[in-house]
């Protein structure tokens, strides 16, 4: 990126006027953790550096180690951001899904939006690295459940009659395995149409064990 190095409280070639400090502190911190997530899937995680997450910030090195002194600091601090990112376009997306005509249909094709893009592609840059990395995984161990257990709560709120299943839980896990398994797998060909195939057969067979369960239950429900 060009610009000054040094500029106003550490952004090169300055920054707004307007804002409070604990605005541009905030602000600088989330440009941080997007160059974080840009890094992790441009570099891979052994690649990723503070030096690169500043330059790809656009901000001082000097302000990058003021709040995050450590790459480690920068990483986990990027695990809870992944998390409550992929929360918030789950629940962002809550009152155009109860208004829909196929609610299960488009709940798992907004599971599979969900999955595209930088933001899981950091995610599993992280999940292959904790393999070796005995820290980033006790990490990774604490964030990985509450952000899983979002999203089953996000199902169970758009899908209340599915949800008094004793098994909807595990069937919500199974379609995220699912999910995660076609994408990791389709990095190998990179064949766009095989990976729209893929989801469409996998998507058929996740709305049939969906539409098992919502007849259950409603079955059990009319049981005297």
């Amino acid at each position: 990126m060009s610009g000054v190095r040094g500029g106003v409280n550490g952004e090169r070639g300055g920054s707004r006027t307007g804002r409070t400090q604990e605005e541009r502190s905030a602000a600088m911190r989330l440009r941080l953790l997007d160059a974080t997530i840009d890094c992790l899937v441009e570099y891979g995680y052994a690649g990723t550096t503070t030096t690169k997450v500043a330059d790809r910030a656009g901000v001082t090195r000097g302000a990058q180690v003021h709040h995050f002194p450590t790459k480690n600091d920068l990483v986990v601090s990027a695990i809870r951001y992944l998390a409550a990112r992929r929360t918030e376009l789950a629940f962002g997306e809550l009152d155009r899904l109860r208004e829909s005509a196929d609610p299960i249909g488009d709940a798992l094709d907004l599971l599979w939006e969900m999955h595209q893009g930088p933001v899981f592609s950091a995610t599993v840059e992280l999940w292959v690295a904790s393999r070796t990395d005995p820290e980033l995984r006790g990490h990774m161990s604490v964030t990985e459940p509450v952000a899983t257990g979002s999203l089953v709560e996000f199902g169970k709120v758009l899908l209340p009659d599915h949800a008094t299943h004793p098994e909807f839980l595990h069937a919500v896990y199974t379609a995220m395995d699912v999910v995660r398994g076609i994408l990791i797998a389709s990095w190998a060909t990179k064949d766009k149409a095989e990976l729209d195939a893929r989801w469409a057969r996998a998507k058929r067979h996740l709305r049939i064990l969906f539409e098992c369960l919502m007849a259950e239950a409603n079955s059990t429900a009319a049981l005297p």
